[in-house]
C-alpha cells in the first residue's frame, strides 16, 4: 500500500494492517493516544468493520477498507458535512482508476456511491474529542466482492467490469482526498462541494422513502440545503428538510400510493 504522492508531500502518513477489527476503531485509538494525523489506517481484511447506525459492514479480503483520521479538520457544526467531502474524493479515484464506470457512477445521500443504481462503496464518519475535535471518516469500498443478503442493490467492481486492487484505488484516493479537502477548507468551501456534489448526485428529482428513527416520509428528492441536508417535497406541498436518515428510491407505483 502507498499513498500518492502529493498526500505524502503533504506529510499524510499511512498505517498499513494485514487484518483489524476496524480501521476506524485502529484511528480513534491513535487518537485516544495522542496520534493527530493526517494520517490513513488501511486492512486487508476487517473482522468487525461497521456501517451508520452500527451496522456490520462486510469486510472480505479483495476489497477496500481504509480510515483517514484527521484532527481539528473544521469547526465542530461543520464536521458533518466530511460525508460530502469524502463521497467525491471516492468517486473522483473511482473515475481513475475505472474511467469506464465514470457515466455509471453516482452519489446517494448522504454518504453512498452507486454504479447503476447498486452501492459500491459506504462511508462512515465518527468524532472525538471536547477540546479538539478528532474526525476518523471511514471507506469501505467493493472492489471485488460484494454482500447479497443486505435490503438495497449492492454490487462490486469488478462484476461491473472493472479489475481494480485496493492498493491502486487507495494510492488514487489518498491524493483525491487531499483535494476536496483543500476545495472544502474546514467548511468555508462547502458551497463549491455541494455544487460539484449535486452534480454527481442520483435521485434528484425522484419519489423516495426517507427511514428516520421513528418514522418515514416520502416525497421528491428536491435539493440540498446550505449545509447539505436533505430538501424533500412532500405530497401537501410542503417540504421537509431532513438531517440524518436512509434513503430508498420508490418505485412508480409505490409513488403513487404515497401521493393518494
Amino acid at each position: 500500500m502507498q499513498l500518492h504522492p502529493a498526500s505524502l508531500a503533504a506529510g499524510v502518513r499511512l498505517i498499513a494492517h494485514d487484518v483489524v477489527g476496524s480501521t476506524n476503531s485502529e484511528a480513534l485509538a491513535l487518537a485516544r493516544a495522542g496520534e493527530r494525523g493526517p494520517l490513513w489506517i488501511s486492512a486487508g481484511e476487517q473482522q468487525a468493520g461497521r456501517g451508520r447506525h452500527g451496522r456490520s459492514w462486510v469486510s472480505p479480503r479483495g476489497n477496500l477498507h481504509a480510515s483517514l483520521l484527521l484532527t481539528d479538520p473544521s469547526p465542530p457544526d461543520r464536521a458533518a458535512e466530511l460525508s460530502f467531502v469524502a463521497g467525491l474524493a471516492v468517486h473522483d479515484a473511482l473515475c481513475d482508476v475505472a474511467s469506464a464506470l465514470g457515466p455509471a457512477l453516482a452519489l446517494k445521500w448522504p454518504n453512498d456511491v452507486l454504479v447503476g443504481g447498486a452501492k459500491v462503496a459506504g462511508i462512515l464518519i465518527e468524532g472525538e474529542g471536547s477540546d479538539t475535535l478528532c474526525v476518523v471518516i471511514g471507506i469501505g469500498v467493493n472492489c471485488a466482492h460484494h454482500p447479497v443478503d443486505v435490503p438495497y442493490a449492492a454490487t462490486d467492481l469488478s462484476a461491473c467490469g472493472a479489475v481494480v486492487t485496493p492498493a491502486s484505488l487507495l494510492r488514487a484516493l489518498s491524493g483525491s482526498m487531499l483535494a476536496r479537502l483543500r476545495e472544502w477548507d474546514r467548511g468555508a468551501g462547502f458551497a463549491s462541494i455541494r455544487t460539484h456534489w449535486l452534480k454527481r448526485a442520483a435521485n434528484i428529482g425522484a419519489e423516495i422513502e426517507v427511514r428516520l428513527a421513528e418514522r418515514s416520509l416520502s416525497g421528491r428528492f428536491q435539493a440540498l440545503d446550505e449545509r447539505g441536508h436533505l430538501v424533500v417535497g412532500l405530497a401537501d406541498g410542503s417540504r421537509a428538510t431532513i438531517a440524518a436518515g436512509d434513503v430508498f428510491t420508490l418505485r412508480r407505483d409505490q409513488a403513487e400510493r404515497g401521493r393518494k
